[in-house]
């Protein structure tokens, strides 16, 4: 499984300055927290007698964008939101209570990768036992988080950590004394690799009758290389709209070739613009060129 570097090369002195900072407070210590985090969910998810106890929390109302387009560089924020339940022991409060929401590909138990936001969920108290949490979730393509076959279908989970003044990097740390709890399933979303689409139609200006040529060319972020490739044998239309229209109607469809390109003919009638249309799929959102007009003498 794939995590971020800065969490994984996490120091140990990083991490006791986050308990000095205590990890819900340290916002500019996302790696010191993460790692803080990480470290209870792996023994969590063992079965070693040595683990955190059960956090008496669950969650609910996980709100999460449908989509995620991510391209190959920069820096991608979605944001999730949802409610926190938690028993009348647990004081989230604390300066050392944290909560976040993360998304995962694969299954539950042993997922293929996961993404989490750089700081933890912030949270309203609606009630004395519920509160409402928003957080995001930070994708860094450039730093090769994602690999092609990630694209697709990610599910949401949520999960909360009391470290109740333990400090993951103290020699005295006793994880017994440490609540957790990570609740998986919670909805989904699509991490889809951002397209780009272009259009020429030719020669400008042209007589009426004669044959225009339209190209064109889709493509993709790979998320392995960061540069963007030809998205190979896709269905994409043609459109037309007329001068002074608001209107583009469907010419015809064609499809992509081995290298993403496009290429088709039609015959001038009338002043326009010319544009292709991709309606996108699991892996890839829809997208639409910018139309290139010719002038009909």
């Amino acid at each position: 499984m794939r995590i971020r570097a800065t969490v994984a090369a996490v120091s140990g002195a990083l991490a006791v300055s986050a308990l000095a900072v205590p990890a819900a407070q340290a916002d500019d210590s996302a790696a010191s927290y993460r790692a803080d985090v990480a470290k209870v969910r792996k023994a969590a998810s063992t079965r070693a007698a040595g683990k955190p106890y059960a956090l008496n929390v669950s969650f609910s109302n996980v709100k999460i964008a449908k989509a995620v387009k991510v391209g190959t560089s920069g820096h991608v924020a979605t944001t999730v939101t949802y409610t926190l339940t938690h028993g009348a022991d647990v004081d989230i409060t604390a300066r050392d209570f944290v909560t976040d929401a993360l998304v995962y590909r694969g299954s539950a138990a042993a997922p293929d990768n996961m993404l989490y936001g750089n700081k933890p969920a912030k949270c309203t108290a609606a009630s004395a036992t519920t509160a409402h949490c928003k957080g995001t979730i930070d994708v860094y393509p450039g730093d090769h988080e994602l690999r092609n076959t990630d694209a697709g279908t990610w599910r949401a989970a949520a999960e909360a950590t009391a470290f109740n003044g333990q400090d993951p990097a103290g020699e005295t740390f006793d994880i017994t004394k440490v609540g957790y709890k990570k609740q998986s399933g919670l909805g989904t979303t699509l991490m889809q690799r951002y397209s780009k689409l272009t259009v020429n139609a030719s020669p400008e200006p042209v007589k009426k009758g004669k044959t225009i040529t339209v190209t064109g060319k889709l493509s993709r972020a790979n998320w392995e290389d960061n540069k963007y490739h030809g998205y190979v044998s896709q269905p994409v239309k043609l459109q037309f709209r007329k001068k002074n229209s608001d209107t583009y109607t469907t010419v015809k469809t064609i499809r992509t070739n081995a290298t993403g390109n496009l290429k088709t003919t039609v015959t001038a009638t009338r002043d326009g613009y010319f544009r292709f249309v991709f309606g996108g799929t699991t892996t890839t959102p829809a997208v639409k060129a910018t139309g290139d007009f010719v002038d009909v003498r």
